[in-house]
């Protein structure tokens, strides 16, 4: 990875206009966005920002993952989002002008792009579909939002554990039989975003294990059976 971060040689524009945000900007909308463009490489266990820091632009996740976490006086922490390739984060609270309500830490050496907010702005004051767009955003994230607290409002810890896992199932085909995933960062990370303890994770994958539904190998989970599998504690 250490490789990939230093050769790597950024075709900005086509970053910016693969965001599902920036998708319907003509050329020259682009860019105006990527004279605004930072490049920000982050190496595992480095922090992007701390809880409180000011917010002058927000970030696009070129290569990497990102944990948004809120950190707590006993020293623990709430994993709030883990967020991958192609994903932004930071809008909100740019347009809020407040400081950062998480901190924000790469979990693997990462590659991000920072906008600045000035850029945002102007392009939102000459341009309404621009305006419309990023409220689309907006709304999607706070949408998936009110899911993450239905789901740890109604749902049972294993329905919690079951759902991330089949989260996982490959996209370009049938989901069902078998198939094996590679869990993308630690599960005391997983167990936190899910609101669990690390020991209540480790238990619900006991029993799925002993149910025949899993097999667990470290990082490497083989899913048995996704019908069986969701259908368990239903």
């Amino acid at each position: 990875m250490q490789e990939t971060m230093h050769e790597t040689k950024l075709d900005i524009p086509q970053i910016l206009s693969r965001l599902p945000l920036f998708q319907e900007l003509v050329p020259e909308q682009i860019a105006a966005l990527e004279s605004a463009c930072r490049e920000r490489r982050l190496a595992k266990g480095e922090m992007l920002f701390q809880k409180g820091d000011p917010a002058k632009g927000f970030f696009i996740v070129v290569f990497g993952q990102i944990k948004l976490a809120f950190p707590s006086s006993q020293g623990n922490e709430k994993v709030v989002q883990i967020l991958g390739p192609r994903q932004s984060f930071g809008e909100a609270v740019m347009f809020m002008d407040r400081p950062c309500p998480v901190f924000a830490e790469g979990l693997v050496d990462s590659l991000l792009l920072h906008i600045g907010s000035t850029a945002v702005f102007e392009l939102l004051e000459t341009d309404p579909m621009f305006a419309r767009r990023m409220l689309a955003g907006l709304s999607m994230r706070l949408h998936s939002l009110v899911q993450d607290v239905e789901t740890y409002s109604l749902r049972s810890s294993a329905q919690r554990v079951v759902g991330y896992l089949l989260q996982h199932c490959p996209q370009d085909g049938p989901c069902e039989g078998s198939f094996d995933i590679s869990l993308p960062t630690s599960k005391q990370v997983i167990a936190s975003r899910l609101n669990l303890t690390p020991e209540t994770l480790s238990r619900i994958f006991h029993d799925l294990s002993a149910n025949g539904l899993i097999a667990v190998s470290g990082k490497q989970i083989t899913i048995n059976d996704v019908k069986k599998l969701r259908e368990f504690d239903l």
